[in-house]
């Protein structure tokens, strides 16, 4: 256990999780009633790696300004009301989770560690009232358990059995949104846009620094947005085959950048075309 908490705190993430760890592994010192590592994370956040997601998308920021923004760049205060808000923040956390996942199986361990624990004090903390609001069962010792794994020696199938387990609980998460009287087409919509925005926008941070981890964040921003519109494509070509036709677009130019979880040698990807690309898939989901 020392060594697991002593490999949390080189990532950065020690402090938020060490009391979770501590009581989820039997520790003595640490009651099982200790506050969640959601109450401690928000004063770890700027030891934290450099890992900051960029700015809420227009589509799911709603809110923004109002205060309540989250470490994720989720318009929390909007959350409680506004379903794209809510599912957004749901799928910044299954980016994390289809990112570790796919960085394990490529040998990144350490960035896959640090990928499924990440959102905890990103994310979930923030979320946490909301979550509580909804009836939302917390889920983020499952985030931790599965960081704590890889330094456990699991291998791939009980990680990807783990994955898939915080994938249901995201889920799960999602059946309980705010109903604001949108359509699933609309909702989806919205969120492939703020997933396509992260992408684009890390992809450019990404290029600009020989580092993994903002590669890595686009990925899984690319591939929760692909699987937020190929959930609900057909209803969403239905009801505005142009927004559906700006999806498409856009996650094609960004299946090019993000070939695969690991980094390629070259981040060459044109990175005006995708740019304008997610630009014209917000705007089309704003119209």
């Amino acid at each position: 256990m020392d060594t697991k908490l002593k490999r949390w705190t080189q990532l950065g993430l020690g402090a938020a999780f060490a009391t979770s760890a501590l009581a989820a592994c039997g520790g003595e010192t640490a009651p099982t009633e200790t506050a969640a590592p959601e109450a401690a994370a928000p004063e770890t956040v700027a030891d934290a790696p450099d890992m900051t997601d960029p700015a809420p998308a227009a589509s799911a920021g709603e809110g923004e300004g109002e205060g309540g923004e989250g470490e994720g760049g989720v318009a929390v205060s909007a959350a409680a009301s506004n379903p794209v808000v809510y599912m957004s923040a749901l799928a910044i956390t299954e980016a994390h989770i289809i990112a570790a996942r796919d960085a394990f199986a490529a040998g990144e361990t350490e960035a896959a560690s640090e990928m499924f624990a990440h959102p905890v004090s990103e994310v979930l903390a923030d979320m946490g009232p909301v979550f509580e609001q909804r009836g939302v069962e917390s889920f983020s010792q499952l985030l931790l358990d599965a960081s704590g794994a890889i330094f456990d020696g699991e291998d791939e199938a009980q990680i990807n059995a783990r994955a898939d387990e915080i994938l249901a609980a995201i889920a799960a998460a999602g059946e309980k949104a705010p109903d604001d009287g949108s359509s699933q087409a609309t909702i989806a919509a919205g969120v492939a846009a703020d997933q396509i925005e992260r992408a684009t926008d890390m992809y450019r941070t990404a290029a600009g620094t020989d580092r993994y981890e903002p590669y890595l964040d686009g990925y899984g921003f690319f591939k929760a947005g692909e699987a937020a519109f190929l959930a609900s494509e057909a209803a969403i070509d239905a009801e505005n085959s142009d927004t559906a036709g700006a999806i498409r677009a856009a996650l094609g130019l960004l299946d090019g950048a993000y070939p695969t979880a690991l980094r390629p040698a070259m981040l060459d990807a044109d990175q005006s075309a995708l740019t304008v690309a997610a630009s014209e898939v917000v705007l089309a989901v704003q119209n």
